[in-house]
């Protein structure tokens, strides 16, 4: 395809790219990195990439790196050109700016300074998982990546127990394993999840599953690629007050009787400080 530079507004423009296939990206996107007066990328290799792709010129228009290692004089340069009467085209490495990517700062930024932000919307990992995993979607939380350290894991996922709609993670392919095992072992094995790796990309991979199959499948497995995983959502649950000393029980065989509290709290959707009481009187049987 042939593109023209045509005249933009002044402001932010923030271009969402392709998460895999390159044949994603919308034809306004296209647009707009051919006509903006100034490309700032994630990532600026991927960026060109795509524009040869394609056939969008650069024609001498500057490609300014913007990441989230950059800091606020690279903010202030790209202000400053948007106040200057330019407009700026955001692009991060894939998908669309903000979600979970860079962006955030550069947006604000620009609201606060009164200049025009708008979009080029298009591809996001979230909202693509959501179409293919079959779990329901009038309802949903993007949760993004939970905590690397995992006694925070766990206490984010306590958190979200009992939320009544799907949730939607990313995860690194490293962890991937550990945190269905935390997912597992917080809001039961027998919540439905689904796993999907590499999305829109030549070897796309949608698993489904409860969380107990899905945890002993993953575990110990080498995975590769790009992650997300979708959690179903909670039902309503009957606890007996046996069923939550089992689960403290087992619980503080690995962890301390804290930790151990909230874990359980979490996963039955109960009173932290009530589970507490009962695993300091646990404690003291033992």
């Amino acid at each position: 395809m042939n593109f023209e530079r045509k005249p933009l507004s002044a402001g932010l423009y923030l271009v969402a790219t392709p998460i895999g296939s390159a044949r994603d990206i919308t034809l306004r996107a296209l647009d707009v990195l051919a006509s903006a007066d100034v490309i700032a990328a994630e990532d600026t290799r991927t960026a060109r990439k795509l524009m040869d792709i394609h056939g969008v010129p650069l024609a001498g228009r500057q490609v300014i790196a913007f990441h989230d290692h950059s800091g606020a004089q690279t903010v202030a340069r790209l202000i400053a050109a948007m106040q200057a009467g330019q407009s700026v085209a955001y692009v991060s490495e894939a998908g669309t700016p903000l979600v979970a990517d860079p962006g955030y700062e550069l947006a604000t930024a620009a609201i606060a300074s009164g200049l025009t932000v708008t979009t080029a919307p298009g591809p996001s990992a979230a909202i693509t998982a959501l179409t293919v995993a079959g779990l329901p979607t009038d309802r949903f939380a993007f949760i993004g990546f939970l905590p690397a350290s995992r006694a925070q894991r766990g206490a984010e996922i306590a958190a979200l127990r009992d939320l009544p709609m799907t949730l939607v993670f990313y995860e690194s392919p490293k962890r991937v394993g550990e945190m269905l095992i935390d997912l597992r072992d917080t809001l039961g094995g027998e919540r439905q999840a689904v796993v999907c790796r590499e999305l829109t990309k030549k070897f796309e991979e949608v698993t489904r599953g409860d969380l107990a199959w899905l945890a002993d499948h993953y575990t110990g497995t080498a995975t590769k690629g790009e992650i997300v995983v979708l959690v179903g959502r909670a039902g309503a649950t009957t606890v007996g007050q046996d069923d939550i000393a089992a689960a403290l029980q087992e619980a503080m065989k690995t962890m301390r009787v804290k930790d151990a509290a909230t874990t359980v709290a979490g996963a039955m959707g109960l009173p932290r400080r009530q589970v507490y009481q009962i695993a300091l009187g646990l404690g003291d049987k033992t």
